[in-house]
């Protein structure tokens, strides 16, 4: 018979054994961090003292005490000396090698007049070999201090730029990405300095415009999809060239704290080339890629095979872009009334909404999400229409669909409960109200303006959310910009006091969850990221002070100071 005193040394022996068995098989980390404000966007925990990571994994996100029962003498320590910590962000829109070629070409977007344009045009005239293409991107009329001498319907004439670049075709882009600018020289090689036999032309080209002058000669300002008798004699990137701006394009992200990407419209060239960056080992940023509306080729063959859905989480392409009209920057954004400041002037449809019928039963029928740049209200309406009588024929009004709409700008007031009916997501760069706003109301008129323009917290207490960004190169890839502005509603000279309709603002934490967590919802991404939570994503941003207590006219200070991203730090801002 055993005695009492036996069964009990068993038991605790047997307690001992089985707790250094699990001591031994417990996780430990390959990193802790610790020491700051960390901001986990989790509704079960708003704050953490530490995280533990173990590889490319949150293992724990909680206490210090508990987070360092995970270490062990491999485990890197990395402590925040009182800086904060957020999710890795998600830039919701924007143009990943379009970032990377703004890196390249000419960078116009801080320019203040058309004499800068013409100075910087000039200075690479100096080192560029004769009939070499100079192409830049940013510059925005309604953005200068002043207006230069001769217009035509509120643009610039290529003829002082034509002088200083009689020798190399020039074609610079509107910041907004819906117009062009080109010199003579360009528009020779494009064929259109000849005159018809009537010795007039029109220049007409569905969804686009031509500007011409009394004379009806070409102006250089190619609108919308105008823009394609010049770019298509713009000689292609290079192999060479493509790597370049793919890799500055990654060091911008993380620089900004960003680490994951919504591509917003790639092509085949694009995707053979992203597949093979990510084959060769290259691919160290999240892109979540649109496939471009305007291959309707290449999306029957992607609906044919269904979504490529990439298990390592680095390219995934599931859903469509359609750029269905155009910026409000060039009037080309369509509108349901005419413009204030161009009576009888709609803007343009670039797209027929039968190709976003179609595309939406498609994207129905095939698993692919549908994302339809819409500024004007008019285009809103009209993608909403199309997106409803899709669902309603396919009975998808109540799945998983996620469609989205690129912008959502302008709203007429009663489409914006239709957003949460129908499930639509709204994609919504805030920067945007930031640089638009204060000229806006020239378009629009105040009722719109007011009634409709910019209306997120509307639009997120309908229950919807809203997915963040900047449409770099659009704007710069920074994302403290457009978080002021979502917070604020103010220019980024912090005008006017009050900010700009400020019951639309959005709270911190409703602008920090559009740019994390609401941004990977848009992405049906939000199980492996967009919060700091157990078992996603190990990607971080971390800042040099606290978006989220900060005084508002501090906010636009914030730097970010270190990027992690799968697990390891891949940026660190040098003191």
């Amino acid at each position: 018979m055993i005695s009492r005193f036996s069964q009990f040394f068993s038991i605790a022996f047997a307690l001992i054994f089985f707790s250094s068995c699990s001591d031994t098989n417990k996780d430990s980390a390959t990193m802790i961090i610790h020491g700051g404000t960390i901001y986990t966007v989790d509704s079960n925990q708003a704050t953490v003292e530490a995280v533990a990571v173990k590889d490319n994994k949150i293992l724990f996100a909680g206490s210090l005490e508990e987070a360092e029962s995970f270490k062990n003498e491999q485990t890197e320590l990395i402590d925040l000396e009182g800086k904060t910590m957020t999710p890795g962000l998600i830039e919701g829109h924007g143009h990943f090698m379009g970032l990377g070629y703004n890196e390249l070409e000419l960078d116009l977007m801080y320019t203040n007049s058309y004499q800068d344009i013409i100075d910087a045009v000039a200075e690479r005239v100096k080192t560029a070999e004769p009939g070499e293409w100079i192409t830049g991107r940013g510059w925005h009329q309604s953005k200068w201090d002043s207006v230069p001498e001769y217009t035509v319907k509120g643009f610039q004439t290529h003829h002082r730029l034509s002088e200083v670049s009689p020798n190399n075709p020039v074609y610079l882009r509107h910041a907004s990405g819906h117009a062009g600018f080109a010199n003579e020289k360009a528009m020779e090689i494009a064929g259109l300095l000849t005159l018809s036999t009537d010795g007039i032309n029109t220049y007409e080209i569905e969804g686009g415009e031509v500007i011409v002058d009394q004379a009806g000669r070409p102006t250089g300002i190619f609108s919308e999809r105008a823009g394609g008798l010049i770019g298509k004699h713009i000689p292609a990137n290079t192999p060479e060239s493509n790597i370049q701006a793919f890799n500055l394009a990654i060091e911008a992200c993380y620089e900004n704290g960003i680490t994951g990407f919504h591509d917003a419209g790639i092509g085949r060239g694009t995707i053979a080339f992203y597949n093979r960056m990510k084959a060769e080992g290259n691919m160290n940023i999240r892109i979540y890629a649109m496939l471009t509306g305007n291959d309707e080729k290449l999306l029957n063959e992607w609906y044919e095979k269904g979504p490529s859905i990439d298990p390592d989480h680095r390219f995934t392409i599931r859903s469509i872009k359609l750029n269905c009209d155009g910026a409000l920057g060039n009037r080309g954004a369509w509108l349901l009334e005419s413009y204030t400041d161009r009576p009888g002037h709609f803007g343009l449809e670039t797209l027929p909404m039968e190709m976003v019928d179609k595309t939406a039963r498609n994207g129905l029928r095939n698993g692919f999400q549908v994302c339809s740049h819409a500024i004007g209200d008019r285009a809103n309406r009209e993608i909403l229409d199309r997106y409803e009588a899709a669902m309603t024929e396919l009975s998808k009004v109540d799945s998983d669909h996620r469609f989205r709409i690129e912008h959502a700008q302008h709203l007429h007031p009663d489409d914006i409960p239709r957003f949460a009916e129908l499930k639509v997501i709204p994609a919504m760069q805030a920067v945007h109200m930031s640089s638009d706003r204060p000229w806006a109301i020239d378009r629009l008129g105040e009722k719109r303006i007011k009634e409709g323009a910019y209306m997120w917290q509307d639009l997120l207490q309908s229950g919807i959310p809203i997915v963040n960004g900047t449409d770099v190169p659009v704007e710069p890839l920074n994302p403290i910009p457009s978080f002021y502005a979502s917070v604020s509603r103010k220019t980024l000279k912090g005008t006017p006091e009050g900010g700009y309709e400020p019951e639309q603002k959005m709270t911190r934490e409703q602008a920090l969850k559009s740019y994390t967590l609401d941004a990977a919802y848009g992405a049906f991404e939000e199980d492996i990221k967009g919060s700091i939570s157990v078992g996603k994503l190990a990607d971080f941003a971390i800042f040099d002070q606290d978006i989220m207590t900060v005084d508002e006219d501090k906010i636009l200070d914030t730097k970010v100071v270190m990027t992690i991203f799968d697990g390891k730090v891949v940026f660190e801002k040098e003191d």
